[in-house]
């Protein structure tokens, strides 16, 4: 049980650090009167950090599932 909270805290973490890395309003800048063709691939690193940050996002879902199941005895 204790192995499993601890995964899910290093699972947090690193989560956090990828949601941090990543481009700070990338999103909206199109919507503030950026560049209305935005659409362009993400490469390297970037493309990274979004695959990491959805497999971490599942990775803690499914921990947390996990957690609440064994503490609940189900």
């Amino acid at each position: 049980m204790h192995i499993l909270l601890i995964a899910q805290a290093v699972v947090a973490v690193l989560l956090s650090v990828s949601i941090l890395l990543q481009n700070r309003g990338a999103g909206l800048g199109s919507a503030f009167g950026g560049d209305f063709g935005g659409y362009y691939t993400k490469r390297g690193l970037e493309k990274f950090l979004v695959y990491a940050t959805v497999v971490l996002a599942i990775a803690f879902f499914g921990l947390a599932i996990i957690n609440v199941r064994l503490s609940i005895g189900v």
